[in-house]
């Protein structure tokens, strides 16, 4: 197994030259899309038929019961349809999805996780696959953008605890973002071989010499979106290591890019709708230097090891090389995505802890779309309250005290996703009838259960494919952890908004923290560093570090 570093640093090139170029226009349209008073004429008759006052500024409790109220009735419409696929249109002949099955999947697409405990292309027809999930792909994701744009309004306004209107907010996601770019690059992926059909493919076998017909379907549609709003769940049950779904270098390349578009967009974003493009750069800068340091290290932690013990060259890209893997597996870790076009088990293990580690630094780098930044926002009022306590004064953030109620509301969304994936996986371990759903021995069962919690708790959805998770007990377990690290931290998010834009603006003085800068960035980076390295090293060391010292 050879690691093309070359191939790598040019691909890493392209992707860096055209992200640079896009994250300004693409930053900018999404801070007029959030901040203009006008709707479009689509929008408005959406409004009138759902009954909602677009002119509506909601309290962020009324802000949070809308994204709750929605999410729910979403959950409860996905499960329901696979349960009644066998009789819904374009089912393909498929029937009803097993119910622990079906509620595992309907949370893990309304939580933008994707987790999947079936085998799309034989479980799922057109109709649930076209109409329903990639539906979710859509609305979850936007609804993530959603709870940014609310928690920038809280640090913008003030003296107010209205942050917008859900509603709104959602809808312009969905049709001014998410919708047009997903058509783009659908288009493109079809133009790079991705298929778009409504039947079966007939393929000619080398080895054989016969015919054989390979499930397809509207793949390219759904690939878009599954890339675009770091979702990840594949139409086929390879994912992006399926041909059809992503059937060469380029293309390949092209969802890496799709994955990190929006993400690394949204800081220029925060700069344009704070006032301060500085502020946007400095977050952009720490985003950066953790995707190109963790890419780095995959690379290294995949071309040192040595092949003894994991089957390392198997779980590969065949077809591409083992560049490309290195390059999905970084991107689709460290966002929310969860695509992949690399078995994640086939990993060495310290590569495999290494995504293991993308996902526990909160998926901040530049993380899924809107998760990604206000995560990495909340470690920064973590910073900016280090440096206050180290200057001896009052901590600000963009001209806003952070007191003791901003610190509790932070300190539970920190804590929140650790909890989930170490108790889940400590409970796991312990009770023999979950852990036997890991059948690998020693540290790897372990980090098959510790990679699947991490997953789950932080809305990812790639997993070590040697666990089995359609079984009830670990299927609802999952299912809470992508749940609870969906949901409560976006309360906490939404709590912490409403707390700051009640305020009133605090003129800075030269006393004031910058945030914006080498100095912050560099405070920003360490603080994120050295909270998931003391929360989540001693798991490691039992996983993916153990069993690396053991090869």
């Amino acid at each position: 197994m050879n690691l093309n570093i070359f191939s790598l640093a040019t691909q890493l090139a392209v992707l860096i030259t055209v992200l640079a170029a896009l994250h300004q226009p693409l930053g900018k349209y999404l801070a007029t899309t959030f901040t203009s008073h006008k709707h479009l004429v689509v929008e408005r008759g959406l409004y009138k038929l759902s009954g909602v006052d677009p002119q509506a500024d909601q309290h962020w409790k009324v802000y949070l019961r809308s994204l709750l109220a929605f999410s729910i009735v979403s959950v409860v419409v996905l499960f329901l349809a696979q349960l009644l696929q066998g009789i819904l249109p374009f089912n393909q002949g498929l029937g009803a999805v097993d119910p622990w099955v079906a509620m595992n999947t309907a949370v893990s697409f309304v939580t933008n996780t994707n987790w999947q405990t079936y085998v799309p292309e034989t479980t799922m027809g057109f109709g649930i696959q076209m109409m329903l999930l990639a539906v979710q792909n859509f609305l979850s994701a936007a609804v993530g953008l959603a709870v940014v744009v609310a928690l920038i309004r809280g640090l913008v306004r003030a003296q107010t605890s209205n942050l917008g209107n859900f509603w709104v907010d959602l809808t312009r996601g969905t049709l001014r973002v998410l919708l047009p770019l997903a058509v783009i690059g659908a288009v493109v992926l079809m133009i790079t071989g991705v298929i778009q059909n409504w039947g079966g493919t007939s393929i000619h076998t080398v080895v054989t010499g016969a015919e054989q017909t390979v499930p397809g379907g509207p793949v390219a549609s759904q690939e878009a979106i599954k890339l675009l709003g770091t979702n990840g769940g594949g139409y086929f049950n390879a994912n992006s290591a399926h041909p059809f779904e992503n059937p060469s270098a380029i293309s390949s390349l092209f969802q890496v890019f799709l994955i990190l578009l929006i993400p690394f967009s949204l800081p220029a974003m925060y700069g344009r709708m704070v006032g301060d493009k500085r502020q946007g750069y400095t977050v952009l800068t720490v985003m950066v230097a953790f995707w190109l340091g963790s890419t780095a290290l995959m690379a290294w932690a995949i071309a040192a090891f040595n092949g003894s013990g994991t089957s390392v060259g198997e779980g590969f890209e065949q077809r591409l090389g083992v560049a490309p893997s290195a390059l999905f597996a970084t991107a689709t870790t460290l966002t929310s995505t969860g695509a992949v076009n690399v078995a994640h088990d086939s990993l060495p293990p310290l590569a495999g802890g290494l995504a293991m580690l993308n996902m526990m630094l909160g998926e901040i780098a530049p993380g899924g779309v809107g998760s990604g930044l206000y995560g990495i926002l909340i470690l920064a009022v973590v910073a900016v309250f280090i440096g206050g306590l180290m200057v001896g004064r009052t901590p600000e953030f963009l001209g806003k005290k952070i007191g003791a109620p901003q610190m509790k509301l932070v300190a539970l969304y920190i804590l929140v996703t650790p909890t989930l994936v170490l108790l889940g996986t400590a409970i796991t371990v312990a009770t023999p009838s979950l852990a036997a759903a890991a059948p690998a021995e020693g540290p790897h069962g372990f980090s098959e259960i510790l990679y699947a919690f991490t997953s789950a708790a932080n809305n990812n959805g790639s997993a070590f494919g040697g666990i089995t998770s359609s079984g009830p007990g670990l299927a609802t377990l999952l299912a809470l952890a992508m749940l609870i690290g969906r949901f409560l931290p976006i309360a906490l998010v939404l709590a912490l908004a409403g707390s700051l834009a009640k305020q009133r603006k605090i003129p800075a003085t030269t006393g004031t923290l910058a945030t914006h800068g080498p100095l912050f960035a560099v405070l920003l980076g360490g603080i994120s560093l050295i909270l998931t390295a003391l929360t989540y090293f001693p798991a490691l060391a039992l996983g993916p570090a153990a069993e690396g010292l053991l090869k």
